[in-house]
């Protein structure tokens, strides 16, 4: 039982009037209306009891329109903020974000979080810094949002994560991270919270319904159907890997096989970060690997397409963008087969994520958001 109230903090139709502000800003005043199926003395109340609480305020009018014009809405960025935690195989960050979705900064710690309770007390302290130097104080803290690779088990959000992060498996985190952060906490996987950072800051803010790929040590992804990220019954909506039977997950597009690959090549690289800083596309062994994996990551397109039908499917985690471009570059999409007639259906666009920094740790500070004010 969390210890902390993680409720949302405003009401369905008050977070829908947050979320279409969030999506359009800046939105004229008379067009927020339109966004929703509600009455305009409905939407009159609505942004007025926001106002006096501080999340919303009025702005200057759109330039350009005719008559008199209506006022903007814009969210009050400074009136809240929230913390996330990414932890990786071999790395953990630590971000800031304000109420109008924006990452303050995120910071990387140089240390492999292999122990959990020297990294949390290492991450309590960058926490505690970082709001000093961001004049900052604890009352506008909205939550934390927590990811970490892996998968939930037990139906409570308990992690089975890879074996580097052993010391954080099969065990409840939330009321250690609440009684370290003194912050309601919420947890996912680093591939859903990767999907939801895209969903606020990168493709999701011109594509509704998405799949997230996650490149990580490990390979997964995340779900964002009609703007909200589907979590699925346990949880686990997006462990695409289960797709591949035990004899071909060595050629799923895990990048520890890349690293494993490379590094027989003769080619040391030290981490995932390692290779994500300085990938050289003419390194031996990249093309091996593609070749390996491309068919594997083939039919997982071909899946998506045919079972979620989604505008756009985004590479994301922390694949190396030229190896990204590489891979979409060398995708086969279904639409290539004979079709009846010749006409192929439409498909989904594959996508390079958009996210600055480090997705899943955007993801991770913007939970509290997601589920305390906005859709």
């Amino acid at each position: 039982m969390s210890a902390f109230e993680t409720s949302p903090l405003a009401s369905e139709n008050e977070r829908l009037i947050l979320d279409i502000v969030r999506r359009h800003q800046p939105i004229a005043r008379a067009a927020i209306t339109g966004h929703t199926n509600l009455a305009q003395q409905s939407v009159h109340r609505l942004i007025e009891a926001l106002i006096s609480r501080g999340l919303l305020r009025a702005a200057a009018p759109l330039k350009g329109t005719r008559g008199q014009p209506s006022p903007t809405i814009e969210l009050v960025k400074e009136s809240a903020c929230a913390v996330g935690i990414s932890i990786n195989t071999d790395s953990a960050i630590l971000s800031l974000a304000d109420f109008g979705c924006n990452i303050i900064a995120q910071e990387t710690l140089k240390m492999v979080p292999g122990d959990r309770q020297a990294t949390l007390a290492t991450l309590s302290r960058s926490l505690e810094s970082l709001l000093e130097r961001h004049g900052i104080s604890r009352e506008r803290l909205a939550g934390l949002g927590f990811a970490m690779s892996g998968f939930f088990v037990l139906d409570n959000h308990v992690f089975n994560a890879p074996e580097p992060l052993r010391d954080w498996s099969l065990i409840d985190l939330r009321p250690e991270l609440e009684e370290i952060f003194q912050l309601p906490v919420w947890l996912e996987n680093n591939a859903t919270t990767g999907a939801i950072g895209e969903s606020l800051r990168g493709v999701g803010r011109r594509c509704q319904t998405f799949a997230y790929l996650s490149f990580n040590y490990g390979f997964g992804g995340g779900l964002v159907l009609e703007g909200r990220p589907y979590l699925g019954f346990h949880g686990n909506a997006g462990e695409f890997s289960v797709i591949y039977n035990p004899d071909e997950s060595p050629r799923r597009p895990a990048l520890q096989y890349l690293i494993t690959t490379l590094r027989e090549n003769g080619i040391n690289v030290a981490s995932i970060e390692d290779l994500r800083q300085n990938f050289d596309p003419s390194w031996p062994g990249v093309q091996d690997w593609l070749d390996e994996t491309m068919p594997m990551l083939d039919r997982l397109i071909a899946t998506l397409i045919g079972v979620l039908d989604p505008q756009a499917i985004v590479f994301g985690g922390q694949l190396p963008a030229e190896l990204g471009r590489m891979m979409i570059s060398r995708a086969s999409m279904p639409s290539g087969r004979r079709h009846r007639y010749g006409v192929a259906p439409a498909e989904a666009q594959l996508l390079l994520s958009e996210v600055n920094g480090d997705a899943a740790a955007t993801g991770a500070a913007l939970l509290p958001f997601k589920f305390r004010y906005f859709l």
